[in-house]
């Protein structure tokens, strides 16, 4: 099953075989070489994580990719997440500031 700290270790160990073989200088290893051995790596990063049942932890879900994610958590569970929930997350979505990181 899915794992993001697998998939992280995994990049890290592609990224290190082929340092090892010469293929790839590790000084030129950066953000995007890293995501580019992602499983994701032809995909973009997610804008917005919709949390469903009140959790306050990612659980292991697309660790690196959701850095500069939006999150909106919902207390109801899966099952109970409906449209208007749905247009909810997106408006809470389009009144935030997003910094990337910054201040």
């Amino acid at each position: 099953s899915y794992g993001a700290r697998e998939e992280i270790v995994e990049a890290a160990r592609s990224l290190a075989v082929d340092a090892a073989a010469g293929k790839i200088d590790p000084a030129q290893i950066d953000n995007a070489t890293f995501a580019s051995r992602l499983y994701t790596a032809d995909i973009p990063d997610p804008d917005l994580l919709i949390r469903t049942s009140g959790e306050l932890r990612v659980s292991n879900f697309l660790l690196w990719q959701i850095s500069y994610a939006e999150i909106v958590i919902f207390k109801k569970f899966w099952p109970d997440f409906h449209q208007v929930d749905l247009n909810e997350a997106v408006q809470e979505y389009a009144r935030r500031h997003r910094r990337f990181g910054g201040l």
